[in-house]
């Protein structure tokens, strides 16, 4: 929704807070209830070339800054945001929706990132190479690749913008972040924490607004070399070939429907618990949570028994109580898609053994049995605190069942037999293989990414070494 309202919050840019070209604002609202949390200027096509265009004037001096001083930025960065935890809980319990338990592991992760990205800084390094010409030395290094475009998604706004914008600075390459037009605050007080650690004017720039108007304006930009996005299957399918058109590096975190798979010798004591975590964290808005789990028929009745008990009792009380696990839908538009895999699998014969209920803007959680294939919930991403529980028999089948998918983010499988949970390994179409622990794991250096529908390279420490920069061959004929 827009209207005209002087007192909105301004982009970051060029090092500052700055008016948008338009008189539009955007209205972020409180999910608990959608009264007003605050208001951001409302971004126009205008507003993204003026950042681009300061972050690739801040490039030519940012890119030649030395390792000490952006591995003292980095340093001082995360020490802020240590200091100034409290202020972004808030931020993500009133715009977000986050519970205190959620909003604790986000700050705590971003911290983590941020801290983790220091080391990245050292690792711009190549190598030398034989040559087949005597007297040549042939030798490679990295440089940074110029303006890179962040793209993050309303769920784990500080989670994202830590990580990528702090690994893309660590390389010395300058951002442009365009975050959720339902989470915009947060990244907005971000940048200013940025700067504040020292980073220099342009280094980070954040264009608030609705990707729909002005996403293409950014990724499509000449001046962008990177581009990397997470989000829905289909808008990083469009943002794909838009970049193949420009032929830019691009970098995709999308859907998931993500398996985890429990074996009849599983320790249900550990397996139920990851089960739990695996869906209900955040009200299921993670695109790693555990949407299918898949039961061996030895143990699914005492398995439904003990998962259905816990998720029927999870807290849905104020955010800020540790208790609390069940927090509110970001938007009604998120909310109406729930809805509508709930009532459709209902309505086509699922039983819900808890759940299918609202307070307010709050789905409780949801366990679906007897879910089949002509239902919406089977196959596409609710992005709720859903699940479906499927019986299964043979190991080969339900690993059949499990690559059942056009997505490949996450998978998960509790046994004690690790010869068999390397088979899984080796044979689920999935990024991401975790055995005895949740699908819902993240760690900074860590190659995180899917194939299919999930998406398209891979983040971390590592990976964004990659992600941005290019490496360089140079020979001198002695």
């Amino acid at each position: 929704m827009t209207t005209h309202n002087n007192q909105a919050m301004g982009h970051w840019i060029d090092g500052r807070e700055v008016p948008s070209s338009g008189n539009a604002v955007l209205e972020t609202l409180n999910p608990l209830d959608d009264s007003l949390y605050g208001t951001v200027v409302r971004g126009t096509v205008a507003d993204i070339d003026n950042a681009v265009e300061s972050a690739h004037a801040a490039f030519l001096s940012y890119s030649q800054s030395s390792t000490n001083d952006r591995e003292a930025w980095l340093c001082k960065a995360a020490e802020l945001l240590e200091k100034q935890k409290g202020q972004f809980i808030e931020i993500l319990h009133s715009e977000g929706g986050s519970t205190l338990k959620k909003a604790e592991f986000e700050t705590n992760k971003a911290i983590s990132f941020i801290r983790a990205s220091v080391g990245m800084v050292r690792n711009l390094s190549g190598k030398t190479l034989p040559s087949d010409y005597p007297g040549r030395i042939s030798m490679t290094w990295r440089e940074a690749r110029g303006v890179v475009a962040v793209i993050t998604p309303f769920n784990v706004p500080l989670i994202k913008a830590s990580r990528l914008c702090a690994n893309a600075l660590a390389t010395g390459s300058t951002v442009v972040l365009l975050p959720s037009e339902e989470h915009p605050i947060l990244s907005l007080k971000f940048a200013q924490l940025m700067s504040e650690a020292g980073f220099p004017a342009g280094a980070l720039n954040v264009v608030a607004g609705n990707g729909y108007d002005i996403g293409d304006a950014l990724t499509g930009h000449p001046l962008v070399k990177s581009v990397t996005f997470t989000g829905s299957t289909v808008v990083g399918k469009h943002i794909q070939k838009l970049c193949a058109e420009n032929n830019k590096h691009v970098t995709l975190e999308l859907g998931g429907k993500n398996p985890l798979v429990i074996m009849d010798d599983a320790d249900l004591q550990e397996a139920v618990p990851g089960a739990i975590r695996g869906i209900f964290m955040h009200q299921g808005q993670a695109c790693i949570g555990s949407s299918r789990v898949y039961v061996h028929d030895k143990i699914y009745d005492q398995f439904v028994k003990m998962y259905v008990a816990i998720a029927g009792k999870l807290g849905m009380g104020d955010l800020r109580d540790p208790d609390t696990i069940i927090g509110p839908i970001i938007s009604e538009r998120q909310r109406e898609r729930i809805k509508r895999h709930i009532e459709d699998a209902r309505n086509k014969g699922a039983t819900v053994a808890t759940g299918g209920n609202w307070d307010g803007n709050r789905c409780a959680p949801t366990v679906l049995l007897d879910v089949t294939a002509d239902m919406d919930v089977f196959r596409e991403e609710t992005f709720g605190p859903v699940v479906s529980v499927y019986r299964f028999s043979d190991f080969d089948e339900v690993v059949a069942e499990a690559n059942n998918t056009n997505y490949g983010l996450s998978s998960a499988i509790y046994t004690a037999n690790i010869h068999l949970a390397m088979r899984f390994a080796k044979r689920i179409e999935a990024g991401m293989v975790h055995i005895n622990s949740p699908s819902i794991t993240d760690e900074a250096h860590v190659p995180f990414g899917g194939v299919g529908d999930s998406g398209f390279g891979r983040e971390g420490t590592e990976a964004d070494l990659d992600a941005f920069t290019d490496l360089k061959w140079v020979t001198i004929q002695a």
